[in-house]
């Protein structure tokens, strides 16, 4: 196995100069009202929070939908902190979960912040998100595979775990392979049901037995995920990770990140890096308020879970930009694209029991509720400057449909939603755990369209390296930053 040495010599470093959780509560800043008075606003705020924590009522679960649109308020300027010990950039799926975990975890023993420039949550739907909101475990890499068996466990007791039902529809994913890539999906089936992801191969003549709707003149065979596959809420997922950590006592504060502060640590001296400049370690967060007033924020650990963001934010910590390690950049991208909801007056459309259709050329449809209505779409990037999405719909997507779907000869639309989702050009797959050069800085980013199902997983898994030390549950170190390094791809082959 290639390792470098600056790699070998962080991995020991990492243990060696990890930040310990010291609680700082000084603050200079004289704009601020009296400190008396802010402490004992944010000591009856925490017995608040503490009397919530153990005694849960009903009320705070009900009422979790109503936070929809209420959702945006700022933090109290008089409640900001200027000291924490883990600070998560990024309040979506990932950086609550993440939040959630960590809070869990460690009680009142960890002071954490989310900023965000933005509530989760836009006209009812998290902007974060891919509409689908798919749970599936037909994945490649192992990682993928026992993260999404995590998400699917996690979301059957989402009840007991956040006191939120994610309405889990399990209809199940069924994807189409051609001959010249049934031997892929072979495997990855067999594969899938070693570790425990229950997926059935089916031929074409028991798909066409099966789902008579269903054109499989050009299909070799199907792979069907028996259970823990469908789709569920996920404006309820982010939410219900996002209030149970507030109510843990996570503060979340809505403000842009603008940059960082860097605290030289001379004593340092990294193998592999440059030694022209001393070692730099990341020390604060400079933020701008919804005012428009800059502060600060120090803190000992940070986690990037910024998504589609998140190379603009790494570069703000000269990841990509700075010498030797940090000339590598974080490869993420924004990935935008369209989904569709159709109508068909055809009576011989699918049933309620159809399952979300995913073929090899990436686009996908299922149906939706109880309605007669149905999503579609495509998992690839389908954004274009030159055509409106009513076109895209009416050159791309319907000729597919048409194309699979027996039954079919017209749809109208009757809603279209434009999404993005964070996408890592580098081998489409996450990154996860510390950077090799900011000992006290972990990313988690660049799902490529898992996030959502991936974030309880992703969300334990950033609180166990930070806590304990090392991946304890789902071992996820082949995913992490180091592989850019030393240019080992993890590619993932998911059909869609």
């Amino acid at each position: 196995m290639i390792k470098s040495t600056a790699i070998s010599y962080t991995l020991k470093m990492n243990k060696l100069y990890r930040p310990g959780f010291i609680r700082c509560f000084s603050d200079d800043n004289t704009n601020h009202p009296h400190p008396i008075k802010r402490t004992l606003k944010l000591l009856r705020n925490d017995m608040k929070k503490v009397k919530q924590f153990f005694t849960p009522t009903s009320e705070n679960n009900i009422d979790i939908k109503r936070e929809k649109d209420h959702d945006s308020t700022p933090l109290d300027s008089s409640e900001f902190q200027t000291h924490c010990d883990v600070l998560i950039i990024g309040g979506g799926s990932i950086g609550s979960s993440a939040a959630y975990w960590l809070k869990k975890k460690a009680r009142q023993g960890l002071n954490i912040v989310v900023i965000e420039r933005n509530s989760p949550i836009s006209n009812g739907r998290a902007f974060s998100t891919m509409p689908v909101g798919g749970l599936r475990q037909q994945f490649f890499l192992p990682e993928n595979i026992e993260m999404s068996l995590y998400g699917a466990e996690f979301m059957r007791n989402s009840k007991d775990e956040l006191g939120v039902d994610i309405n889990f529809d399990p209809q199940g994913f069924l994807t189409l392979a051609s001959e010249e890539n049934a031997e892929l999906l072979n495997k990855m089936s067999k594969l899938q049901n070693e570790f425990g992801a229950r997926t059935e191969i089916l031929t074409a003549e028991r798909l066409k037995l099966k789902y008579p709707w269903l054109n499989v003149e050009d299909v070799a065979i199907g792979c069907q995920g028996l259970e823990k596959h469908g789709w569920f809420d996920a404006d309820m997922l982010v939410l219900g990770l996002r209030n149970k950590a507030k109510e843990y006592g996570v503060h979340f504060i809505k403000s842009e990140l603008v940059g960082f502060e860097f605290q030289n640590q001379p004593d340092v001296i990294m193998e592999g890096a440059t030694t022209e400049t001393p070692y730099s370690a990341l020390d604060k967060a400079v933020v701008e308020m919804s005012d428009g007033e800059t502060r600060t924020i120090k803190f000992a650990i940070c986690v990037l879970a910024t998504g589609s963001n998140s190379e603009q934010i790494a570069r703000m910590a000269n990841i990509g930009t700075g010498p030797g390690i940090l000339q590598v950049p974080l490869p993420i991208a924004r990935r935008e694209n369209f989904s569709y909801t159709f109508k068909s007056d055809d009576i011989n459309m699918p049933g309620l029991g159809t399952p979300c259709v995913a073929d090899w050329n990436g686009m996908y449809f299922r149906r939706d509720g109880l309605t007669g209505n149905y999503i579609a779409g495509f998992g690839t990037n389908m954004k274009s400057n030159n055509e409106s999405k009513e076109r895209i719909f009416e050159n791309t997507i319907l000729p597919n449909l048409i194309r699979r779907l027996n039954v079919l000869q017209n749809a109208t639309v009757t809603e279209s939603l434009e999404a993005s989702y964070e996408y890592n050009v580098y081998d489409e797959n996450g990154i996860i755990g510390t950077h090799p050069y900011y000992n006290n800085l972990y990313i988690a980013t660049g799902f490529s369209g898992l996030g959502l199902q991936q974030s309880p997983a992703v969300g334990r898994a950033i609180s166990e390296i930070i806590i304990d030390g090392q991946f304890r549950t789902i071992d996820l170190t082949r995913i992490g930053f180091d592989r850019l390094i030393v240019d080992r791809p993890m590619y993932e082959y998911s059909f869609m």
